[in-house]
C-alpha cells in the first residue's frame, strides 16, 4: 500500500509542470479574459465601470446578431462542403491503391500551407479584373464575378477557400476510418450481389459515422473561430457582410479599443464553441454506441 502512495505521489509530482503550464497558458488568459468582460474601458485604457453592460449592449447591437448569423452560416457551409468532398477524395484515394506518391502528397497539400500564402493566393486568383478565375469564366462564356467583393459571394467564396485548404485533412481522418472497416462485411455483401450504391449507403457510411463525427468535431472548433483568412481576404467587408464574430470582436478591441465590449464577445463565442463540441461529442458517444 505504501508502495502504491509513493508511486501515484511521484506520477502526481511529474505531471505538476504539464498541469502548471496548462494553467498558465489556457486557464489564466479564459479567466482573465471574462474578468476584462465584466470592466468598462475609455480610450486611454482606464477602467471606467464595472458590471454587465457589455453584455447588456450585444443584446441591442444589430452587428453582433448580424455577427453570429454570418458565422453560422458560413461554419455550416463550410462543414457540409468539406466532408461531402472530403469523404469522396477520401474514397477516390482508398480505391487508387497504385496512384503515385506525388499525386497523393498534392491531393494533401493544401492544409499545409500557411493562412496567409493561401489568403494571399486567391486574391490573386479572384481579382475581379486581373484574377485567372474570372479569365476561366469569360473562357466558357459565362459571365464574371465580384467574387470577394460581392456582398452575395463573399460568404460563399469564403467558404470555397477554407474547402479548397481543409478538405485533404478531412480525407485524410476518413480514409483512417475506411482502412479500418472490417473486409468480411463487404465480402458477405459482394456474395449477396449488393449494388455499389447499397454497399456505400447501407455499410460504408453508418460504418464511417463514428468518423464523420470525429471530422466534424475538429472542424468545427475551427470553422467557429475563423479569423485569419478571413481578415486577410476582406477584413469583414464589403460593407459587413463577412463580420463574423471574431472579426468583429478584433475590430472593437484593437481598432477603437473596446476591450471590455471585445472580451465580452470573445466569451460569448467561446461558449458557442464549448456548446458546439460537446453536442457532437455527445453525437459521437450515441453513434458510437
Amino acid at each position: 500500500m505504501r508502495v502504491e502512495n509513493n508511486q501515484r505521489r511521484q506520477m502526481a509530482m511529474m505531471s505538476l509542470p504539464a498541469l502548471v503550464f496548462t494553467v498558465s497558458m489556457i486557464a489564466f488568459p479564459f479567466i482573465y479574459t471574462i474578468w476584462m468582460s465584466f470592466q468598462t474601458y475609455s480610450s486611454t485604457g482606464q477602467i471606467t465601470g464595472w458590471g454587465g453592460t457589455n453584455y447588456r449592449r450585444m443584446i441591442d447591437d444589430v452587428q453582433f446578431w448580424n455577427g453570429i448569423w454570418i458565422t453560422f452560416y458560413l461554419y455550416a457551409l463550410s462543414l457540409a462542403m468539406q466532408l461531402v468532398l472530403g469523404t469522396g477524395l477520401a474514397l477516390l484515394l482508398f480505391r487508387a491503391k497504385r496512384l503515385p506518391g506525388i499525386l497523393r502528397s498534392l491531393f494533401i497539400s493544401p492544409f499545409l500551407l500557411p493562412p496567409v500564402v493561401a489568403g494571399m493566393m486567391w486574391l490573386v486568383i479572384l481579382d475581379p479584373s486581373l484574377g485567372a478565375a474570372n479569365w476561366i469564366l469569360t473562357s466558357l462564356g459565362l459571365p464574371p464575378s465580384d467574387w470577394l467583393a460581392s456582398p452575395m459571394m463573399v460568404v460563399p467564396t469564403l467558404a470555397i477557400i477554407d474547402t479548397w485548404q481543409w478538405t485533404p485533412y478531412v480525407a485524410l481522418i476518413v480514409l483512417g476510418g475506411l482502412q479500418s472497416l472490417p473486409p468480411s462485411v463487404y465480402e458477405a455483401a459482394e456474395i449477396d450481389g449488393a449494388s455499389r450504391r447499397a454497399v456505400f449507403f447501407r455499410i460504408t457510411l453508418p460504418l464511417l459515422l463514428p468518423t464523420l463525427v470525429t471530422a466534424m468535431v475538429l472542424r468545427s472548433v475551427d470553422l467557429l473561430r475563423f479569423f485569419d483568412l478571413i481578415y486577410i481576404t476582406t477584413q469583414g467587408g464589403p460593407s459587413n457582410h463577412s463580420m463574423t464574430l471574431n472579426i468583429y470582436g478584433f475590430r472593437q478591441g484593437f481598432e477603437f479599443f473596446q476591450l471590455g465590449y471585445a472580451s465580452a464577445l470573445m466569451v460569448t463565442l467561446s461558449v458557442m464553441v464549448l456548446g458546439a463540441v460537446i453536442a457532437l461529442n455527445r453525437l459521437r458517444a450515441g453513434v458510437e454506441w
